[in-house]
C-alpha cells in the first residue's frame, strides 16, 4: 500500500507541488510580510481646520511618533475618501476654534477615527494617536495650572494622578514576528495538510480506483496514506519551528520537541476531519470546497487577534472542531510560559473528541463506493 501511494504521488504533479515547494513559498512569503517586526510610518490623515500654532504643534507631535506618518488634507471629505480607499489607516481632525476654546477654558474635541477592519493596525493607531495628543497637550495644561497659581510640585500630580508601569511577560519588544507569524504559519500548515490528504483521497475517485482500493483493504489504504503523508507534512511543521525559533532566534521558554508532538496530534485530528468529509460527500469538488470553507478561517478562531470568549456560540463551537485552535493553546503556553510535559497533557487530552469521528467514518466506509463507481465507469470509445 505504501508503494501504491508512492507511485500515485509520482504520477500527480499537483500533489508533488503541495508537499514540496508550495508550502515553502507560502511560509517564506508570509514571513517576509512580517519581517519588519514592528509597524512603522503608518499613514494618518490630518485635517487642520484651525490652522493655529497649537494645532500645528500637535501635528508635529505625530510626526515625531515613529508609528505614525501624518499626511495633511484640506477638508474632511477627502480624508474620509482616502481612508475608505485604504490610502490612510486613520484620520485626525482639529476643529475650528480649537485654540480659542483651549484658551477660554472650554473642552474642544479632537476627532480621531481609525479603520477597525485592520485589527492590529487599528488598535495600535488608536492608542498611539491618543498618547501623542495627550503628550502634546500636557505642556499647555501645565502652563494653565501654573497661571492659576497651582504650585509647581503639584502640577505633575494633577496631570497624572495615577502612574502605571507596564512590564511585558513575553514579546517584550512587541515584535510581530513572534506574535503573529507562528499562528499564521500554523493556519497555513493546517490548510496545506488538509489539501494534501484530501487530494490523496480524491485521487481514488478521479482515477476510478475505489474498487481496487476496497479490494486491497480500505482501512489499510487509509493507514498507508496516514503513514505516508504525516512525516512529509511534519517536515514542513518542523521547518516552521526551526525558521522562527532557531534561525530568527525568536525567544522560546519551552521545548521544541513538545511543539512537534502537539503538531503531530493536530495533523492526526485534521486527517480524521477530512476522512469524515470525504466519506460523507464522496465527490472530489465538494470535498475540497467543504474542507476549504471549514479550514480557511482558522487564524480568526485561534484567539490571537480577537478574544474567543467574546465570539457567538456558533463561532465558539466552530473553533472547537478546528484542530489548530487546540494546538495554538499549547504553542502559546510552551513558547511564552515554558509549560512542561505534565502541564501539557490536559491540553493533549482535548483532542479526544476527534476520536469520536471514527464512529461515523466506520459507518460511512461500510457503504463503500458502489454508487460512485457506477457513475464513474468510463465509456468504451466508439469504433470508426
Amino acid at each position: 500500500m505504501l508503494k501504491r501511494e508512492t507511485a500515485a504521488l509520482l504520477d500527480d504533479p499537483w500533489q508533488l507541488a503541495l508537499i514540496s515547494y508550495i508550502p515553502l513559498l507560502g511560509i517564506i512569503g508570509l514571513w517576509l510580510l512580517f519581517s519588519a517586526g514592528l509597524p512603522r510610518q503608518l499613514p494618518v490623515a490630518v485635517v487642520d481646520l484651525d490652522q493655529s500654532q497649537i494645532s500645528r504643534a500637535l501635528a508635529r507631535q505625530l510626526q515625531a511618533n515613529p508609528v505614525t506618518k501624518p499626511i495633511s488634507y484640506t477638508d474632511l471629505s477627502s480624508a474620509v475618501d482616502a481612508m475608505q480607499q485604504a490610502e490612510v489607516y486613520a484620520l485626525l481632525v482639529f476643529p475650528h476654534g480649537f485654540k480659542r476654546d483651549l484658551l477660554t477654558g472650554k473642552s474642544p474635541t479632537i476627532d480621531i477615527r481609525y479603520n477597525s477592519q485592520f485589527l492590529l493596525v487599528g488598535k495600535l493607531l488608536s492608542s498611539q494617536l491618543q498618547a501623542s495628543m495627550a503628550d502634546g497637550l500636557k505642556p499647555l495644561a501645565a502652563l494653565k495650572q501654573l497661571a492659576a497659581g497651582v504650585p509647581k510640585a503639584k502640577v505633575a500630580v494633577n496631570l497624572s494622578p495615577v502612574s502605571s508601569q507596564t512590564t511585558a511577560l513575553f514579546n517584550r519588544n512587541n515584535n510581530y514576528v513572534g506574535f503573529l507569524v507562528p499562528p499564521v504559519l500554523i493556519a497555513l500548515l493546517q490548510l496545506v495538510a488538509m489539501m494534501v490528504f484530501a487530494n490523496s483521497l480524491n485521487r481514488e475517485l478521479r482515477w476510478n480506483t475505489t474498487a481496487e482500493w476496497m479490494s486491497l483493504g480500505m482501512w489499510k489504504g487509509i493507514a498507508a496514506k496516514v503513514l505516508f503523508y504525516t512525516p512529509i507534512v511534519m517536515l514542513h511543521g518542523g521547518f516552521i519551528l526551526a525558521l522562527i525559533y532557531l534561525y530568527l532566534d525568536v525567544p522560546i521558554a519551552g521545548s521544541l520537541t513538545l511543539l512537534l508532538v502537539a503538531q503531530l496530534l493536530m495533523l492526526l485530528a485534521v486527517w480524521l476531519v477530512v476522512l469524515l468529509i470525504f466519506f460523507a460527500l464522496k465527490d472530489s469538488a465538494r470535498v475540497i470546497s467543504f474542507c476549504t470553507a471549514m479550514f480557511a478561517p482558522a487564524f480568526a478562531f485561534m484567539g490571537v487577534t480577537f478574544p474567543t470568549h467574546e465570539m457567538p456560540a456558533l463561532a465558539q463551537w466552530w473553533r472547537e472542531i478546528m484542530p489548530s485552535s487546540h494546538y495554538i493553546e499549547t504553542h502559546i503556553a510552551v513558547v511564552s510560559y515554558g509549560q512542561g510535559w505534565l502541564a501539557t497533557l490536559p491540553q493533549f487530552a482535548s483532542y479526544w473528541g476527534f476520536l469520536l469521528l471514527l464512529i461515523p467514518i466506520s459507518v460511512l466506509t461500510k457503504k463503500g463506493f458502489n454508487a460512485v463507481d457506477k457513475c464513474n465507469i468510463p465509456l468504451a470509445p466508439k469504433e470508426h
